[in-house]
């Protein structure tokens, strides 16, 4: 598959539906030993998501990522859901966003008592100083309802385990609070989905939403009522965090590929005085000639013609399986932006196009062919008046 691509896997169906609703498209794909996904993108974005269910606990939730980092080599993992609140300063809706992942129920049983001896994982660096970022921005929460303030993102550590903790009192509530006392939240899925990304060498995140304080009101009304409201707020930020992955990783291949960028040769028409447009003729890489855009494209009509023929080269990728569901269906996208956006004839719509096409580049990047095709797309773009 693609590293322009975003795994996103959750425990149960109220977290799953809460992903679910924030992607356009979502297209069935069957993993070899029967575990399901789903691929989409993420509406208003040309970020392409992997949705999967792991069931409860950390074991089951380690061999789904095992299996979605093997089928899809995705930029990174998040694991989405909800949680119980260990400490008053997180309301109910809030979100946490996972410094580290202590697996807390690793110890030593002793006379004295148990004995801690936890096993940590942290989150990837890149991640954790993009979730900071995109944090403070506080840019990424959804309308609270009338009346609310809006959910708050929490920066700290999150303890799982493999006990449903319902309890302020017990002893069990007592020893996690006194041992991991900076955790946050508690859950049962993290340490696996940890554990099991930095084994894989995947970038991973585990985000949460404060949906009960773990204190014997779970299955209450009131839990019923914030569980899909905790889960929908933390479906907000990873898809947002997923979103800005890849923008950062689209960045970041432009800077390598502008330092190595070749040389692209025009040939300006003798009718035309304007400097700036030429007839692209094709470009020329360690001497090897790719005529995407024919000899004669000079004006918007031309270039919406070869907006159109690379439209139907997608076409033709796809049925030789080349092109997943998801991945054509963003790449038309950005090419209808381009074509509406060229017909509108504006310094304005110029940036437009230009913008759509640097998308469907990073969306085709993978194949070879079509990612060559669309650089003098992009060069013809930039010439037009």
């Amino acid at each position: 598959m693609s590293k322009n691509l975003v795994v996103l896997l959750t425990a149960i169906n109220t977290e799953y539906d809460a992903v679910r609703r924030r992607l356009a498209g979502p297209t069935p794909h069957l993993h070899k030993h029967g575990t399901r996904f789903e691929t989409g993108l993420v509406r208003h974005s040309t970020c392409r998501v992997a949705l999967g269910l792991t069931n409860v606990g950390n074991e089951s939730a380690a061999v789904i990522v095992e299996r979605a980092v093997s089928e899809f080599d995705p930029a990174a993992v998040i694991f989405v859901g909800v949680a119980g609140a260990l400490w008053d300063s997180a309301r109910l809706g809030d979100v946490v966003f996972a410094k580290h992942i202590y697996n807390y129920q690793g110890g030593t049983s002793e006379d004295a008592g148990l004995m801690a001896r936890p096993r940590s994982w942290e989150v990837s660096h890149p991640i954790f100083q993009l979730g900071s970022e995109l944090a403070r921005r506080d840019e990424w929460a959804d309308p609270p309802p009338p009346g609310e303030d809006p959910p708050r993102v929490h920066i700290a550590p999150i303890a799982a385990g493999s006990v449903v903790l319902n309890s302020v009192t017990s002893a069990h509530a007592r020893w996690l609070r006194t041992r991991f006392n900076d955790a946050l939240a508690v859950e049962m899925e993290g340490a696996g989905v940890a554990q099991a990304a930095h084994l894989s060498g995947s970038q991973v995140a585990v985000i949460r939403g404060i949906s009960d304080r773990a204190d014997g009101t779970k299955g209450s009304a009131n839990d019923q009522n914030w569980q899909p409201r905790a889960a929908a707020n933390a479906a907000a930020f990873a898809t947002h965090l997923a979103v800005n992955i890849i923008k950062d990783k689209e960045q970041l291949t432009m800077a390598d590929e502008d330092s190595t960028r070749p040389t692209y040769h025009t040939q300006v028409s003798p009718t035309i005085h304007n400097s700036t447009v030429g007839n692209i003729t094709g470009f020329v890489n360690n001497g090897s000639s790719y005529g995407a855009v024919s000899p004669n494209a000079t004006s918007t009509a031309d270039l919406i013609e070869e907006l159109d023929r690379f439209s139907r080269l997608l076409e033709q990728h796809h049925v030789a399986g080349d092109l997943d569901d998801a991945t054509l269906t963003g790449a038309q996208l950005q090419l209808d932006t381009a074509r509406k956006s060229a017909q509108a004839g504006t310094s304005e719509s110029k940036h437009t196009v230009t913008t759509a096409l640097e998308r469907l580049r990073g969306l085709v990047a993978d194949i070879a062919d079509l990612a060559a095709k669309v650089v003098p797309l992009i060069v013809m773009a930039g010439g037009l008046t």
